[in-house]
């Protein structure tokens, strides 16, 4: 044998077997050393006169880890152990002799005293084993992690020396192993999440950072601490969340990077759809399937084992409320069922997490959103400034980076015009202001010219483009709301002045007043005095970010169920938004009233009458604007209770009225103006129909002129009979 080798012999007695030390011959040369390396690992020197010359004593256990037998040689060196001393050493407890299977409640505290009393001073190394006695029976403890207190923080390494203030963490959870651990103290952090700090922008999040605060609160935190913490503190992992919200606002995104931020598994992403399957039970086997490896790893290593991320998408496409698919297969109730079986049954895993996805939340099953199931609900609304502002940094980065954005390009100010912007259509707005850009350089006349990429610049103006072409889901119906107002407003006099006075009141009132979250007006007269002209006009001046006009014109051929439901569509898409304005023009038009019989739409009705009164959620403000030509038909159907406000918007009665209207017009000249008017006579003129007959005299007269006649003028009242 060599000067380091040395033959392995078994311990002199039982004694020294729990010792975890090694031993030589007194007269041994590395007899003089306090501990010797036997590669991989680190044991205590003890001279002792039963080994004979040329040997080490070593126990099973030791045999076993240098994967040696008796009579074998190992190679010992001299070695002089690290100042650094553990600050917690993690690993398993068990039995000696693995055919012990009694079950046992050891506690935490006591085995680790006796463990640092039996071991202090002794160099330990993960994958190593050492045995002990504790209360007449012999244990052997197996070490899986070391860490160490290196500048404030805890650090994992190979090896380290138990000192007198080390702790023992116990991961006793497997089902397989008998001991049960209790009053367990130390602990350490379970690293579920990558260890470099969370950038949001590289992550391509932006403005979701309170939603992201919130899913860790909730379904991430409990996850960090160890099992017996959980336990001590007597609740249970969340298992589930749902992140809903309009469409294009960020959720399969979140979802997406959680994946990255995470240790261990890649979660499972699973379009909702994926799940149906032809054939009868294929269905619920993928959703068995999907737990398959939680399962597994759960009962082998129980507490112990990662987290298993599954992720659905569209989840309301495989989730409906039990009952309402009537396909006669039955497939999506099993389906529920399934799940809920899975996520919150009698064997229910603790290792999972479910992330649902929808921008349905009406549709989906009630079993599944309670505590215990999808229990975490986060809204994933529509950015606000300060997100789009992000939203918007995140996507120009790289053409900033690059030289590519224009210095006169202000993310700022493009923040401020992008209202009710969702995330994938401010995405968008850069690819259109992008487009807008290149364009500029291609020669469509010649294509294959070699093109300056260069002097490439995406400018403000591309953005300003970009803004026409590109309209948020959730935006006002600019186009629409001027559509009601082609000729502009004209004011007829005090009277007018008044009422749209009123109206803007109540349009900053909902802006401003924390108190008014909801406010409701009713503008009722004859038709064609301007109802809808006035609303319209609200809903342009108003500048509110989301603005939608329910109107019986888009809705011709719907059934009743179908326009209750467009009618409900439109408010809950105004409830997601900050501060917003629903114009119901025409209303008796969309109960579909007739003064024949009379008839009128229950179902409307009472719709009208829930979604009017109720108050939007917390944050948000609506303002709902009605127009009605029939305010004592409202009356008698009780609609007009529910209105806060009931706004008189009258025909143009008074002489004065019709005069300053067609002063406005600049139709006649200023000396035939006051004879105009006394052609009209003295009864009540709504502003549409004088408008039209203004019309139809400038079309009667000649092609060139500029000025309406007397002659014309009177020629299309007696027409039309409106001459007095």
């Amino acid at each position: 044998m060599t000067l380091n080798t040395r033959e392995v012999i078994n311990c002199p007695d039982s004694a020294q077997a729990i010792t975890n030390r090694v031993y030589l011959n007194p007269s041994d040369p590395l007899s003089s050393s306090k501990c010797l390396e036997c590669e991989p690992f680190v044991y205590s020197l003890e001279p002792h006169a039963g080994v004979p010359p040329g040997c080490i004593a070593l126990n099973a256990i030791q045999r076993k880890n240098l994967r040696v037998s008796t009579g074998d040689a190992v190679h010992a060196m001299p070695y002089v152990p690290s100042e650094e001393t553990g600050a917690l050493m993690v690993g398993e407890l068990m039995y000696v002799s693995e055919k012990l299977k009694r079950e046992a409640e050891l506690d935490a505290a006591r085995v680790s005293d006796r463990m640092v009393r039996c071991f202090q001073g002794q160099v330990f190394a993960v994958g190593q084993d050492v045995a002990f006695e504790f209360e007449g029976t012999k244990y052997k403890f197996h070490f899986s992690d070391i860490l160490v207190a290196r500048g404030g923080e805890q650090v994992k390494v190979g090896r380290a020396w138990m000192g007198k203030v080390t702790g023992v963490v116990f991961t006793n959870t497997g089902s397989q192993n008998p001991i049960k651990i209790t009053n367990q103290r130390h602990m350490t952090t379970n690293q579920i999440f990558k260890p470099s700090s969370i950038n949001f922008e590289e992550l391509g999040i932006g403005g979701l950072g309170k939603q992201f605060g919130d899913i860790f609160r909730r379904a991430f935190a409990s996850r960090v601490f160890p099992p017996s913490v959980i336990e001590r503190l007597g609740i249970r992992h969340v298992k589930g969340m749902l992140l809903h919200g309009p469409p294009g606002t960020g959720k399969t995104l979140i979802a997406r990077q959680i994946g990255k931020m995470l240790n261990g598994r890649e979660p499972k992403v699973v379009n909702g759809p994926e799940v149906l399957n032809k054939y009868v039970g294929a269905s619920e086997e993928n959703i068995r399937n999907l737990f398959g490896d939680a399962e597994a790893e759960y009962k082998e290593k129980g507490e112990a084992s990662e987290l298993h991320i599954i992720i659905f998408d569209e989840i309301d496409a495989i989730c409906k409320q039990r009952g309402s698919v009537r396909d006669g297969s039955g497939v999506h109730d099993t389906i529920v069922n399934q799940l809920l079986t899975k996520v919150d049954g009698v064997d229910s895993l603790n290792n999972i997490l479910l992330i649902g996805m929808t921008n349905r939340k009406d549709l989906l099953d009630e079993a599944l959103l309670r505590p215990g199931r999808l229990e975490v609900h986060v809204e994933i609304g529509l950015p606000d400034q300060a997100g789009r502002h992000e939203i918007l940094r995140i996507h120009t980065t790289k053409m900033s980076k690059n030289s590519f954005l224009d210095k006169s390009v202000d993310l700022l100010q493009l923040a401020e015009l992008t209202k009710n912007f969702s995330g994938a259509e401010i995405e968008g707005l850069v690819g259109s202001a992008v487009s807008f850009a290149l364009n500029r350089h291609l020669d469509m006349t010649n294509l294959s010219k070699t093109i300056d990429d260069e002097n490439v610049k995406v400018t403000m103006s591309d953005f300003e483009a970009a803004l026409e072409e590109v309209k948020p889901a959730f935006g006002a119906q600019r186009e629409t709301l001027e559509s009601y107002c082609t000729g502009g407003m004209i004011s007829s006099g005090p009277v007018f002045d008044h009422l749209l006075s009123t109206c803007h009141r109540l349009v900053n009132q909902v802006r401003s007043s924390e108190n008014t979250p909801l406010l409701t007006c009713l503008l009722e007269g004859p038709a064609g005095s301007g109802k809808t002209a006035l609303a319209a006009q609200l809903g342009i001046l108003s500048e509110y970010p989301f603005v939608k006009v329910a109107s019986a014109e888009n809705m011709v051929g719907y059934s009743e169920h179908s326009k209750c439901l467009e009618i409900t569509k439109i408010f809950a898409d105004a409830h997601k938004s900050s501060l917003s304005l629903v114009i119901l023009d025409d209303v008796e038009r969309l109960l579909e009233y007739v003064a024949i019989g009379p008839r009128f739409s229950n179902l409307v009705l009472q719709t009208l009458l829930v979604l009017l009164k109720k108050r939007p959620p917390e944050g948000r403000k609506l303002l709902v604007c009605a127009t009605s030509s029939s305010g004592d038909v409202l009356d008698t159907m009780g609609l007009s209770d529910v209105f806060n406000v009931v706004l008189n918007v009258p025909p143009l009665t008074l002489t004065e009225e019709i005069e300053t209207v067609i002063q406005s017009l600049d139709v006649f000249s200023r000396a035939d103006i006051p004879k105009a008017v006394e052609l009209l006579g003295a009864g009540a003129m709504p502003i549409k129909r004088l408008l039209m007959l203004v019309e139809m005299a400038r079309q009667t007269g000649d092609s060139g002129a500029t000025r309406i006649s007397l002659r014309d003028w009177q020629g299309v009242l007696e027409d039309l009979g409106t001459l007095p």
